[in-house]
C-alpha cells in the first residue's frame, strides 16, 4: 500500500453539477479561490462537463473566463481539471480534428493542466485526436475507461432452457477494461481514470480492477466514483487499500449523495493507514465555511428549499465521536483482510452517521445511472404516461442489447432511456416496437458514434437504419456553424475571435443567445457613452396583465422558465407542450390539459416561478378572427398522426411527393430526443397539416396520404 495519495477536488465542477444542478456563480466560485490556493490539491476539476454550457444558459457568463479566472488565483498550486468526451468534445456531435486542436490549444493556454478525456462507448478511436493535442500543447492525458456492468437479463424459464435459449455472455469483465486502459496506454495517456459514473462499483471490482490497470499500464490510476446507490465510500476505502494513486472527492458540503465521496471521511482513513494525502486540511476547513453558506444559496435558488445537509464536521477541531472512530478501525481492518462486505456495511454506517444521504435502492437493484431513471421519470410525467414506467424500465436491457450495449453515461443512457420510452409508447398502442425511433438511436445504431462493445445485428440495423453494414460518422461533412453579423450589435460578428467560434460550434443552441446578448448589451452601452447628453426616449409602458377568466395552466413544481413553446393567439391542444421549466437539474415539459387558444402569457423565460404560478392563460376564442381564415379543403385519405406529443422539426415531403410504407415524412422533437416520423402507407401526400416549429399533441394529424 502506497504511503501518499493525490486528491483530486471535484467540487467547483462535479460537486456543483453531481449537487447543485451547475449553478455556482463566479461570484461564489470567487468566494473559495483564495482558500484553493493554499489547499494544495494534486488537481482542481473545474471545467467541462455540464460547466460550459450551464454558465452560458442559466449565469449568462463567459465560460473561458470561468477557467482563466480560476487560473489567475491557484496559479500552479494545483492542475486545473477539464472532463471532455473525446471527438465529441463538450458537445454531442463528433468534429473535425482542426475544432478539436483549436480547442485543446485554447483550453491549457488559459490554465488547463489536465484533460480527462472518456468516451461514451469506450471506443478508443473516438479518443485518438484528443489524446494527440492535449500532449502536443503541453497537456496531462487523462484517459478514463468508463465503468458499466451488463444487464440484469430476465431469468430463463424451464421450457426456455430446453429449447437452447441462452442469455448473452458477459462483456463487461475485468479482462474488458484491462484490454481498454492498455489500448489507451499506448496512445499516450499519462494516467487512466476507471470512470464509475453511476457509482455502481462494489469495493471488491475496483480493489481488482485497480491492482490490475496498474500492473498491466504501469501508469498512475485514479478512481472516481458517486455514492448514489451506497458503495461509494467503501469502493474508494478499497480502492486505497488496493493501492490507487489519485481518488476524486468533494469537500464537506458537496459531498456524499449524488456526488463523489467527502474529503473529510477519506482523510479520517488516510490517517488510520498513515497515508500522506499532501492537502492543507486547514485551508480546506476555510473552503468549508464558505462551502456552507453557498450550500444554503444553491439550494434555495435551485430547488425551491433548503434540502436537508450533513452534521458539520472538520475532523482538526472536532473530536471524532467513539462511534465513528470504531466504524473507521473496523473499516481499516476489513480494507486490508479483502473484507469487503465487512467495509461496506462500516462505510455506510459512517456516513449514515454525519447525515448524508442513504443509499438509493431504486438506483442499485436498476443499475442504471441515478440521472437516467430521473430523466425517464420526467419525460413520462410531461407525455401524462407515468404507468408506463415499468415497462419501460423493463425494456431498457433488450433496447441496450439490440442497440450494441453501450455504457450508459452521457449521451448513451439518455438515447436508451428515450428509445425505452419510446418502444413502451408504441407497445401500449398497439404498435411494434421501434414504430417510433429518436433519430440519435438511429445514429447510434448505425454506428455514426463509433464501434459499440458488440456487434449490432445486420437484420437489426436494417430494421432501424434501412442499411445492414455499419458506416461511422463522415467528419469531412461536417459544416460550420453560421457566424453571422449583427445588426442590433452595430454589426460586429456573432463570434469575433476563435474562442468564441468555439462556444459557437460547440454550443450553437445556447452559444448563439449568450453572444448575441453579450454583443448587443456592449454595444448599446458604448451608444449610451457616446451620446450622453442625447436625451432618451421614455420607455413605453409595459402592458399591464388582464384578469384572468379562462382556463390556467400553472407551473407544478418551483423553478426558471426556459421557454415558452407558445405565443399569444396560438390554438393548444390537450397534452401538448407549451413551455419548458428547469427545476431540480431536469428541463421539465410543461403541457396544456386544456384545449383553448392562448389569451395571455404571465411570467417572461428566465424568470423564477414558485409551485403553482400561473404561466399561461388559455381563453375559448382565437385571436384572429375565425372570418379571416380560410376554412380548410376536406381531404380524404389516410392519417399519419404524432404518436406522442412535441414540436415539428422537419417536414421531410411536400404535399404532391409519393411515398411508401415506412418512409421517414416528418421528424418531431420529444424527450430532448428528435424522433422520425414514417408513413404507414403508400400513397401521395394530399396535405401536411402542420407547419415547421409547430408544436402537437399526442395523435394529432401530421398529413395525409392518399
Amino acid at each position: 500500500m502506497a504511503k501518499t495519495l493525490k486528491i483530486r477536488d471535484l467540487t467547483l465542477r462535479d460537486g456543483q453539477q453531481s449537487s447543485f444542478a451547475t449553478r455556482m456563480t463566479q461570484a461564489e466560485i470567487e468566494r473559495v479561490l483564495p482558500y484553493y490556493k493554499d489547499a494544495h490539491f494534486y488537481a482542481m476539476e473545474v471545467w467541462g462537463g455540464a460547466v460550459p454550457n450551464s454558465v452560458m444558459r442559466y449565469l449568462g457568463e463567459n465560460p473561458w473566463y470561468r477557467l482563466e479566472s480560476i487560473k489567475k488565483e491557484v496559479g500552479d498550486v494545483s492542475k486545473l481539471t477539464a472532463l471532455s468526451r473525446g471527438r465529441n468534445l463538450f458537445g454531442y456531435a463528433p468534429y473535425t480534428d482542426e475544432i478539436i486542436e483549436g480547442f485543446c490549444r485554447n483550453s491549457i493556454e488559459s490554465g488547463l493542466g489536465i484533460m480527462r478525456i472518456f468516451d461514451c462507448l469506450n471506443d478508443v478511436e473516438n479518443v485518438k485526436s484528443t489524446i494527440k493535442y492535449v500532449k502536443k500543447y503541453g497537456g496531462i492525458a487523462d484517459c478514463a475507461v468508463c465503468y458499466t456492468v451488463d444487464p440484469k437479463y430476465p431469468k430463463l424459464s424451464f421450457w426456455q432452457k430446453l429449447m437452447g435459449k441462452k442469455n448473452p455472455a458477459p462483456v463487461f469483465t475485468d479482462d474488458y477494461f484491462v484490454s481498454k486502459a492498455k489500448e489507451l496506454a499506448a496512445l499516450g495517456a499519462d494516467m487512466i481514470t476507471i470512470k464509475d459514473m453511476s457509482g455502481l462499483i462494489p469495493p471488491h471490482r475496483v480493489s481488482a480492477l485497480v491492482k490490475k490497470l496498474k500492473a498491466a499500464t504501469g501508469i498512475p490510476v485514479d478512481f472516481h466514483t458517486h455514492c448514489t446507490p451506497g458503495y461509494g465510500l467503501a469502493s474508494v476505502y478499497a480502492a486505497i487499500a488496493a493501492g490507487v494513486d489519485v481518488v476524486d472527492t468533494n469537500c464537506w458540503w458537496f459531498g456524499g449523495g449524488t456526488g463523489a465521496p467527502a474529503l473529510e471521511l477519506v482523510y479520517l482513513f488516510c490517517q488510520k493507514l498513515g497515508i500522506d494525502m499532501g492537502v492543507n486540511m486547514e485551508a480546506v476547513a476555510k473552503i468549508n465555511e464558505q462551502l456552507k453558506d453557498i450550500r444554503t444559496e444553491l439550494n434555495v435558488s435551485v430547488f425551491g428549499k433548503d434540502k436537508p445537509a450533513p452534521k458539520p464536521f472538520n475532523p482538526l477541531t472536532d473530536a471524532t465521536p467513539a462511534e465513528v472512530e470504531a466504524l473507521l478501525d473496523k473499516a481499516v481492518v476489513a480494507a486490508q483482510k479483502e473484507d469487503f462486505a465487512t467495509l461496506l456495511d462500516a462505510a455506510q454506517k459512517i456516513e449514515a452517521y454525519f447525515g448524508f444521504p442513504s443509499p438509493n435502492k431504486l438506483v442499485q437493484e436498476a443499475e442504471i445511472p441515478g440521472g437516467m431513471y430521473s430523466n425517464m421519470v420526467a419525460q413520462l410525467q410531461a407525455l401524462k404516461a407515468e404507468d408506463i414506467l415499468p415497462k419501460a424500465m423493463e425494456l431498457i436491457p433488450e433496447v441496450r442489447l439490440s442497440a450494441g450495449l453501450p455504457p450508459l453515461v452521457t449521451p448513451t443512457s439518455q438515447i436508451v432511456g428515450a428509445q425505452a420510452v419510446n418502444c413502451a409508447l408504441d407497445l401500449k398502442a398497439g404498435r411494434p416496437m421501434y414504430t417510433t425511433k429518436n433519430n440519435q438511436f438511429v445514429n447510434l445504431v448505425k454506428g455514426e458514434y463509433g464501434t459499440t462493445p458488440v456487434k449490432i445485428d445486420p437484420e437489426f440495423r436494417f430494421k432501424i437504419c434501412g442499411v445492414r453494414e455499419e458506416s461511422n460518422y463522415d467528419i469531412s461533412k461536417y459544416q460550420h456553424q453560421p457566424n453571422p453579423e449583427l445588426p442590433e450589435a452595430g454589426g460586429v460578428k456573432l463570434a469575433e475571435n476563435e474562442k468564441e467560434e468555439l462556444l459557437l460550434e460547440l454550443f450553437p443552441l445556447v452559444a448563439k443567445p449568450y453572444l448575441t446578448g453579450v454583443k448587443t448589451k456592449a454595444y448599446q452601452a458604448k451608444v449610451a457613452a457616446e451620446a450622453p447628453a442625447k436625451a432618451e426616449a421614455a420607455p413605453a409602458a409595459e402592458p399591464k396583465a388582464q384578469p384572468i377568466t379562462g382556463h390556467t395552466i400553472v407551473a407544478p413544481l418551483p423553478g426558471k422558465v426556459i421557454e415558452f413553446k407558445v405565443k399569444v393567439g396560438d390554438a393548444v391542444a390537450v397534452g401538448q407542450e407549451v413551455a419548458v421549466l428547469e427545476a431540480m437539474k431536469m428541463e421539465n415539459s410543461i403541457t396544456s390539459d386544456s384545449a383553448g387558444y392562448v389569451k395571455q402569457i404571465l411570467v417572461v423565460a428566465g424568470e423564477n416561478v414558485a409551485t403553482d404560478a400561473v404561466l399561461i392563460e388559455l381563453g375559448d376564442a382565437p385571436v384572429v378572427a375565425k372570418a379571416e381564415v380560410a376554412a380548410p379543403k376536406a381531404v380524404v385519405g389516410n392519417k399519419v398522426v404524432a404518436p406522442l406529443p412535441g414540436r415539428v422539426i422537419s417536414l421531410k415531403v411536400k404535399v404532391g411527393d409519393t411515398v411508401k410504407a415506412g418512409d421517414e415524412v416528418v421528424v418531431l422533437e420529444a424527450m430532448k430526443m428528435e424522433n422520425s416520423i414514417t408513413s404507414d402507407y403508400d400513397g401521395t401526400v394530399q396535405q401536411i397539416a402542420v407547419a415547421e416549429g409547430e408544436n402537437v399533441a399526442t395523435d394529432a394529424v401530421l398529413l395525409i396520404v392518399g
